[in-house]
């Protein structure tokens, strides 16, 4: 099931960038193998549990895996990684380019065993620049990338703050699989592997800047950039008489539309709503007058009135009630599902759709070294071999518990 059937990935993540990368790889059908310390991926102790170590974040970036356990300090757990790189497409890492050297890990050394291999390091900094040895987090790099610096301009107090999600692991994450699934196209043509680094710091730093440039686009600068919508601190959910809703009133259709539906026909008059220069010159003074508009009706009222004139508007969910849309349950995006240690769990389906190649979930988040012993087997390994290598602390497997 899925495009990416047959490819085989060597996960060495931890915590949530490289894991939802990996993830994302597994969900699209390729045998993901995550190979875990004998302590396990920390985020297996995030949040509320059933049973210690399989955790709600750990549960959540880790299905559509099979976990192995290895002690890649001792020389038996390094033997038994490497023997499993011999055969795969794909290694994927998340520690600094320099452990991976200290764990004789490098590229200069699996290229060697296995020259079709894409291997593919998710960190913080390119390696061509100062910061290239540095540790790196999401709330580094979101503050790194002026996103508290954007989050204070908008704020009522002008505090800075990050945005509370992990942006920054998300974002690198999916360009982790962009870059990965381009580099498998690659080889598929010319027979050859890569080293692929997929920096932090660089691709956040385009992703904020693609909408924030502005004037600093051109040399001299225009301006000190910032894009003056997204900045607005009036671009929020809006206030109704008994809730929140979400209005985007945008082009001049829209705008025409709004007209109609709210009985405003002086504002098409006025130079500050007529055109779209005049709205984006002075959006600060359309979304203030769009914000006492809104104001004077239900959320229900407008959700009514704007749909039928055909504005963009959607509901301010909650965490909860977003579990509740509509069109999730419809779509059934958040399927309760049967694990096989934690019982009824929600899931989450993947998103996209191929007309030739459906995907499916068919595993969920593994316990720590659930497959320890089928994948070390399938290595070569014996019985025999397995049980000393989980006897001298190499590996684990769950009966060994």
């Amino acid at each position: 099931m899925g495009p990416l059937k047959g490819i085989k990935v060597i996960d060495m993540t931890t915590v949530l960038m490289g894991p939802f990368a990996t993830q994302a790889l597994g969900d699209y059908g390729a045998d993901v193998i995550k190979v875990e310390s004998p302590d396990g991926d920390v985020t297996r102790q995030i949040g509320p549990t059933r049973h210690p170590g399989m955790g709600p974040v750990f549960l959540n970036t880790n299905r559509s895996k099979r976990s192995i356990c290895l002690d890649l300090k001792k020389p038996a757990g390094r033997e038994a990684v490497l023997r499993l790189i011999e055969t795969a497409d794909v290694l994927v890492y998340n520690v600094r380019p320099q452990a991976m050297a200290r764990l004789q890990l490098g590229y200069d050394v699996v290229s060697k065993i296995n020259p079709r291999l894409i291997y593919a390091g998710v960190f913080g900094f390119g390696q061509d620049g100062p910061y290239a040895a540095k540790p790196a987090y999401d709330d580094l790099i979101q503050g790194a990338t002026a996103l508290p610096a954007l989050m204070a301009q908008t704020s009522a107090d002008g505090v800075p703050r990050y945005v509370p999600n992990a942006l920054v692991d998300r974002i690198v994450g999916l360009t982790a699989v962009g870059a990965i699934c381009a580099s498998l196209v690659h080889r598929e043509r010319t027979g050859q592997g890569q080293r692929v680094d997929i920096p932090m710091f660089e691709t956040m730093a385009s992703f904020v800047m693609g909408d924030h440039m502005g004037g600093l686009t051109y040399e001299p600068p225009l301006d000190k950039g910032g894009y003056a919508r997204h900045l607005s601190r009036d671009r929020r959910p809006y206030k109704t008489s008994d809730g929140y809703i979400c209005v985007i009133v945008y082009n001049d259709k829209q705008w025409e539309n709004f007209f109609a539906a709210t009985g405003r026909d002086d504002l098409r008059s006025d130079p500050k709503f007529a055109t779209f220069a005049g709205r984006a010159g002075n959006i600060d003074h359309v979304y203030a007058e769009l914000a006492r508009i809104l104001e004077t009706k239900s959320t229900a009222e407008w959700m009514d009135i704007l749909t039928h004139a055909d504005v963009p508007v959607m509901p301010m969910h909650d965490l909860e009630s977003l579990l509740n849309d509509p069109h999730m349950v419809a779509t059934d995006r958040f399927p309760v599902v049967d694990h096989p240690t934690e019982g009824k769990i929600r899931s989450m389906k993947v998103a996209a759709n191929w007309s030739e190649t459906p995907v499916e979930t068919e595993r969920l988040a593994p316990r720590l070294g659930e497959h320890s012993a089928e994948v070390l087997g399938e290595a070569g390994y014996s019985n025999d071999e397995i049980a000393a290598m989980v006897r001298d602390g190499v590996t684990r497997t769950v009966a060994s518990k």
